[in-house]
């Protein structure tokens, strides 16, 4: 019967851990781009995009 070689599955855990790792840091630095886009926090949706590409029609002032 053949022995477990542990050096190989520990070699593999720590490169699951890395990758690990590396994902969770992508995201992070994702976020914070993101939140430097948006500086208040706030979730721009499809709504507040159209508002900013065309403004509506506003009545002259009097």
């Amino acid at each position: 019967m053949a022995k477990p070689n542990y050096s190989f599955a520990k070699r593999q855990r720590d490169l699951a851990k890395e990758q690990k790792k590396e994902e969770k840091l992508q995201r992070k630095k994702q976020t914070a781009e993101e939140a430097a886009l948006n500086p208040e926090g706030e979730v721009a949706t499809e709504d507040d995009v159209d508002a900013i590409e065309a403004p509506k029609d506003q009545a002259p002032d009097a």
